[in-house]
């Protein structure tokens, strides 16, 4: 947006936030706005992947985008915010004719997802579709156009909450906005997402599985160093107390079917019956997984230092990358298309490993440690909400409550079939 119209008005659901300016002037700011709006609004929706920025998260710039969604959302949150998207018990979605698609076409204009000419019809029709879609993928739902429970909530998260989102993340984006280094991994825990980037654009983008509520994954710094192919997995003593002896109480064939041997700190392997299962005893033992199909780090760990004991791996779970909720791990990152990751990780480090390489790796199911012979910084970061240099301003969900607003009441009534 140009500084003139900055200087003059902002766009606030039809209504309109304007300096005192003489008339012909006000005119012509509003036609340059909706000239705009109506540039940026065609070039989003020829393309929903258009959306997807190159630029990092943590970008230099992205807290100067942050500052002026912050302008945006003010002159929002000023003129009263958006309404609240009423709905019946039936989720609305393309080819809907009922009275609750105004409301939702209301809050989709406030927001800049819905062009203002698009009208207040009570038809659920492609262009509210598309709006639909442009607000998902913001608020990092999956983008299928039904606005079912998760989507009607986002919907109705009020304006000043995201406002006071886009503030307290602006802190946030400020002291991460140096240099980070020519190539980098960053997590961002409540998008459940990983970037890797090289010289200031990402390469490659994966969706993530992070730590529960109660298992969180940790907000750090550092560097990988190492990977491990077709790796054992060795429980953790929080998941042999809170998980894995519940189990082998229910099924004590658990291990057995899991492919988990038992060892002393001595190396000697024990048999489950040794072990009284209705006490801690099991926390004195180590558990350990073979490789394979069913091991719980997939078929590569990426390590990096940490105090927490965390590190990103692959998993044979791939079915939770589809969900919109990512949040079942126990602190750790899981990786989807892991594979494209390590071979940039390999490939830009460790010059003799390339995809064929990795692929043969992991096909000949043999256990090999490979360490980077230079290593690349981690960032495991917790950003809310940021904006892009395209304009778009993206919300996660505060997963662990760390920004410190209730959104609990856009929950309140909804109870969609």
């Amino acid at each position: 947006m140009t500084g003139l119209w900055l200087a003059g008005l902002m766009a606030v659901g039809g209504a309109q936030v304007a300096t005192a300016q003489p008339a012909p002037v006000q005119a012509l700011l509003q036609q340059q706005q909706r000239i705009e709006w109506r540039d940026q609004f065609d070039t989003t929706m020829r393309s929903l992947q258009a959306m997807e920025s190159s630029f990092p998260t943590l970008s230099p710039d992205t807290a100067s985008h942050v500052e002026y969604a912050i302008q945006r959302y003010s002159a929002i949150v000023q003129q009263g915010g958006w309404p609240t998207v009423t709905s019946s018990r039936k989720a609305m979605k393309l080819g809907v004719r009922e009275e609750h698609v105004v409301s939702l076409r209301r809050r989709l204009m406030v927001s800049g997802d819905l062009e203002q000419t698009a009208g207040l019809s009570d038809t659920f029709d492609s262009y509210v579709d598309a709006g639909v879609r442009r607000f998902q993928l913001r608020h990092g739902l999956t983008p299928d156009g039904v606005v079912g429970k998760s989507t009607l909530v986002a919907l109705n998260v009020a304006a000043d909450v995201r406002l006071s989102q886009l503030e307290t993340n602006l802190v946030r984006l400020r002291s991460m906005s140096g240099f980070l280094g020519d190539r980098y991994v960053m997590v961002n825990i409540p998008a459940a997402e990983i970037e890797a980037v090289e010289n200031g654009r990402v390469r490659s983008r994966h969706t993530a599985v992070v730590g529960k509520i109660d298992r969180q994954t940790p907000i750090l710094n550092s560097s990988i160093y190492e990977l491990n192919f077709n790796p054992y997995w060795t429980v953790p003593v929080s998941i042999i107390r809170k998980d894995l002896i519940p189990k082998m109480n229910e099924d004590p064939a658990y291990l057995d079917k899991n492919r988990i041997r038992i060892f002393d700190w001595k190396g000697n392997e024990l048999a489950w019956q040794q072990i009284d299962w209705s006490t801690d005893e099991a926390t004195q033992y180590q558990f350990r997984q073979e490789p394979g199909e069913i091991n719980s780090l997939g078929s590569v760990r990426i390590n990096f230092h940490n105090k927490h004991q965390v590190y990103l791996h692959d998993t044979p779970s791939k079915s939770l990358f589809g969900s919109d909720y990512r949040f079942h791990s126990s602190g750790c990152v899981r990786v989807q298309n892991v594979r494209e990751l390590i071979t940039w990780l390999l490939s830009s480090t460790t010059p003799d490993w390339d995809r064929a390489r990795v692929d043969e790796t992991i096909r000949a199911g043999t256990r090999e440690d490979v360490k980077l012979k230079s290593k690349i910084p981690i960032y495991m970061a917790y950003v809310t909400a940021w904006a892009t240099a395209e304009g778009v301003v993206h919300f996660r969900e505060d997963i662990y409550n760390r920004d410190g607003l209730l959104m609990s009441e856009a929950t309140a009534g909804i109870n969609l079939q």
